[in-house]
């Protein structure tokens, strides 16, 4: 199913919401608000995001793509993890497409409903050859201890 102007819509007040909450130091199922230098700026940029668990490790996936809290971590190499006064200093390795498809089926199992509508079609029971094929389109990060 393609992406449409509604389901984006209700992707946006969705973060809004979820975003108020974490800030507020409630987690929604694992929401916290990333806060990452801006790559010309240096000035904190926020933005809700999904902290996936996954196999022992944790796992920040772009569903939206390369958008531009991505291009900042890539530059800075880390960031924090906010919910509400705490904040969580981390760095992160970026996955190459061929590490992603386990992690992104789990990212989909846990919040589809959430983020389904920017993967156009594609869930959690999609084949890993489908998972990787999508893959360049879905940047995903290993957090790291500082």
């Amino acid at each position: 199913m393609p992406t449409t102007a509604l389901g984006r819509l209700a992707g946006d007040l969705t973060n809004r919401l979820v975003a108020a909450l974490t800030r507020a130091g409630l987690s929604v199922w694992g929401s916290r608000v990333l806060a990452v230098r801006g790559r010309s700026s240096g000035e904190w940029r926020t933005t809700p995001v999904n902290l996936l668990t996954h196999q022992g490790e944790r796992y920040l996936v772009a569903p939206r793509g390369h958008t531009q809290w991505v291009r900042n971590i890539r530059v800075s190499g880390g960031g924090e993890l906010r919910l509400g006064r705490r904040a969580e200093p981390f760095r992160v390795a970026e996955l190459a497409d061929a590490e992603k498809p386990a992690v992104l089926r789990a990212y989909l199992r846990r919040w589809k409903f959430e983020v389904g509508v920017f993967f156009d079609g594609i869930g959690p029971d999609a084949s890993d050859a489908e998972l990787l094929r999508i893959a360049p389109g879905y940047p995903v990060f290993r957090v790291l201890d500082r």
